[in-house]
């Protein structure tokens, strides 16, 4: 039988942001915690969001996410909400931002350590409906945790994990595409190749979900027709809308599950050492994920060619490989700074990640050591 749950409030539209006092007040949040990183202040954005919130509000900030979110920045959130008895969250950033805030809202009711809520220690089970109110409001178009059931955060044991349950996803989304006119050429392809992951992930996921399946398919059609056209010039605010769609639309279709390419990008992004960003690493490591996957998804590869605008035969890694190099990302892992002698420990790893059940063809310790050799080179 099927499970499927579509999903939560979102506005989606240019000046979506302004609705932020409206929906403040729906949640009856009176004292909200804003959890963003100091990119998003510097580069005045935090300052565009506060503009759109009551101008009597009490707002406690927190700016220290980090790049990859840490179960120590989550309890250095959660002290600053509890000092400012907060009533809600408000996240604003990127896919850090969100998930962090994610991991203040279930321990501002949930008893700590975060590791008993993580997917794979069967932690789902133990998230209740009550953690409090948060309203997303993503300046990136990638990541889509604005619309996404879990959390991604590295645990104190240097572990990378999903916290995934229904009552993760954000209450309200506010996704407002102004937000993502000044993000770099850099940052907009990454991200926008995180979305084009989730994307193909999700659509050839073995997991029956119908609704989800056209969703991805939709988003990955959404994405690549659009991703140069934002990297190339960021105000073409068409480009931008599309992005940003096509990264809520991959993550919607995360009740499918994804699959080898983020269970290879967690545990790398967990190298602290690196500071690795997870779109890119998802990009750089999908090639050889496609091309082991090639004969465990039935017709979806030829689906898939169609809707990214190629010939139904066309050759999926050859093309996001040469993707990639247009839009200026690495070619290889070991161009990100990552080691030969890391990648027995990565393989290990990526056999207990949350995302390695659901790829389509079954990945031992052994597959994924040869798939990380080969993205490193």
């Amino acid at each position: 039988m099927a499970l499927i749950t579509y999903l939560t409030k979102i506005h989606f539209d240019f000046g979506a942001v302004r609705l932020l006092a409206e929906e403040l007040t729906a949640l009856g949040i009176e004292r909200p915690l804003i959890v963003t990183d100091t990119g998003i202040v510097a580069a005045g954005l935090l300052d565009r969001v506060r503009e759109a919130m009551p101008s009597d509000m009490t707002v406690a900030v927190y700016d220290g996410t980090p790049a990859n979110p840490t179960e120590p920045a989550v309890r250095d959130a959660l002290a600053l909400y509890k000092e400012a008895d907060c009533n809600g969250v408000v996240a604003v950033g990127g896919g850090s931002s969100i998930d962090l805030a994610k991991g203040v809202r279930l321990l501002a009711t949930h008893e700590p350590p975060l590791a008993q809520y993580a997917m794979i220690e069967g932690g789902a089970a133990r998230i209740q409906a009550n953690v409090a109110p948060m309203i997303a409001v993503p300046t990136t178009a990638g990541t889509g945790s604005e619309v996404g059931r879990g959390g991604i955060i590295i645990l104190d044991d240097g572990r990378k994990v999903g916290i995934v349950s229904p009552y993760m996803i954000p209450s309200v989304a506010i996704c407002d595409p102004d937000l993502t006119l000044d993000l770099p050429p850099g940052l907009t392809a990454a991200t926008g190749m995180d979305a084009m992951a989730h994307c193909i992930e999700t659509f050839i996921s073995p997991v029956e979900n119908p609704p989800a399946e056209g969703i991805a398919i939709e988003g990955l059609r959404r994405a690549s027709a659009n991703i140069e056209r934002a990297v190339a010039d960021g105000l073409d605010r068409d480009a931008r809308w599309n992005m940003m769609m096509a990264s809520m639309m991959g993550a919607m279709a995360f009740q499918k599950g994804l699959g080898a390419v983020h269970a290879m990008s967690h545990p790398l992004g967990s190298l602290q050492h690196l500071k690795l960003h997870h779109g890119t690493l998802n990009a750089v490591v999908m090639p050889a994920v496609l091309r082991f996957n090639a004969d465990h998804t039935d017709d979806k590869y030829r689906r898939m060619a169609v809707a990214m605008g190629l010939a139904p035969d066309a050759d999926l890694p050859v093309h996001i490989a040469a993707l990639n190099q247009r839009l200026g990302l690495p070619e290889n892992l070991r161009q990100m700074g990552v080691e030969e002698d890391m990648l027995p420990e990565m393989a290990r790893q990526a056999t207990l990640d949350h995302c390695n059940p659901t790829n389509p063809r079954p990945a031992t310790e052994e597959d994924y050591l040869a798939l990380f050799r080969e993205a490193i080179r």
